[in-house]
């Protein structure tokens, strides 16, 4: 689980990036960009990266919004800077490490589809994502 300190500067850190994105202080194919295009499998998609997941720990792929979900076949565990391209976003159970956040984003390797709580994505959170990912 991540600490209290790491999901603050977390926080601070989406809040920050979404703020300089807004601000268009960034282009979108910028490292630091929280959502930037990539290409998954000859299609180029919004994608971003897997944050937060403590060390010897992994972010695992369910087959819908929720942790009762069953695990999603086709999608290896995720670790911190795994990139994952962003198909939509839905709302489901809230994160393991904040129970209030439900947002969860489909997510697409060329090979299967799956979701993870946005929680531990490099997306910024909704203000920074909601205008150019769809709701699925």
């Amino acid at each position: 689980m991540v600490s209290s300190v790491s999901r603050r500067w977390r926080a601070r850190a989406a809040w920050v990036a979404a703020a300089v994105l807004g601000a268009g202080l960034l282009s979108t194919g910028s490292a630091q960009a929280s959502v930037f295009p990539c290409n998954v499998s000859g299609h180029v998609i919004n994608c971003t990266t897997v944050t937060g997941i403590d060390p010897g720990s992994y972010l695992q792929v369910r087959q819908g919004p929720g942790y009762g979900y069953p695990n999603q076949w086709g999608w290896p565990r995720l670790n911190n800077g795994d990139r994952v391209g962003l198909a939509c976003w839905t709302t489901g159970d809230g994160a393991a490490d904040n129970s209030g956040y439900r947002y969860w984003m489909r997510i697409d390797n060329g090979i299967a589809f799956g979701y993870v709580n946005d929680w531990y994505l490099s997306t910024g959170g909704p203000g920074s994502w909601q205008q150019i990912i769809r709701q699925c």
